[in-house]
């Protein structure tokens, strides 16, 4: 059952981000060198945190319960990074490395770039994919047909979303725990908290394991 004060994404956000997504994307991606990774990667995030303002802008006030932009339960705040942080260590263990995850080893390697690298894929890559999947895409389905269906929804796409199938399956458990999160305490604080301490200890590790 929803809370009282739960607010559904409305379809037409969904629809404002794809429009913005596409729109913004064209625009900004003609600015940005591609065969540099990290800029391509800011400039990729950026455009998606865009999007998603644009897409809400029209709610107003409401925009901010919509995506689950809420206080929660210290406990989860607590609980959700240190439960990600093993589960992380669990799946490590089935031996498997995407390809793209080697190529942002490799960046984070050149300590020069650690700092910069930490800024764009451990807290506005975390951001904005947690205002996509479960701000945006949880409040609508769940909206409609449910907290349980939001879930499973945004977690489904959320690993689908990157797209290397080794990469899909080590993300899958993650979205799980980080949508249980987001359906156990209405608020996008313990999902955003544990996702930023899982990218941020796989970056970091990434570039001191061989130091």
């Amino acid at each position: 059952m929803n809370s009282p004060d739960y607010r559904p994404i409305p379809g037409w956000s969904l629809l404002l981000f794809t429009a913005a997504l596409l729109v913004i994307g064209f625009a900004v991606l003609r600015l940005v060198p591609l065969h540099d990774m990290l800029p391509l990667l800011g400039a990729f995030f950026a455009i998606g945190f865009l999007s998603v303002v644009v897409a809400v802008a029209p709610l107003g006030r409401a925009a901010i319960p919509a995506l689950g932009l809420r206080g929660a339960n210290w406990k989860y705040v607590v609980f959700g990074p240190l439960a990600t942080m093993a589960l992380s260590v669990g799946v490590s263990q089935f031996g498997v490395e995407p390809q793209g995850m080697k190529q942002m080893f490799e960046i984070v390697r050149d300590l020069h770039q650690l700092a910069l690298s930490l800024l764009l894929l451990a807290v506005l890559a975390p951001l904005v994919e947690e205002l996509v999947f479960r701000g945006l895409l949880y409040g609508w389905v769940a909206g409609r047909w449910g907290r349980t269906a939001g879930w499973l929804v945004s977690s489904i796409l959320f690993a689908l979303a990157h797209t290397e199938p080794a990469h899909i399956v080590l993300v899958f458990p993650l979205g799980l725990l980080f949508g249980w999160l987001r359906q156990r305490t209405d608020s996008l604080l313990p999902s955003l908290v544990a996702h930023i301490a899982n990218n941020a200890l796989a970056l970091v590790a990434a570039a001191y394991l061989d130091v």
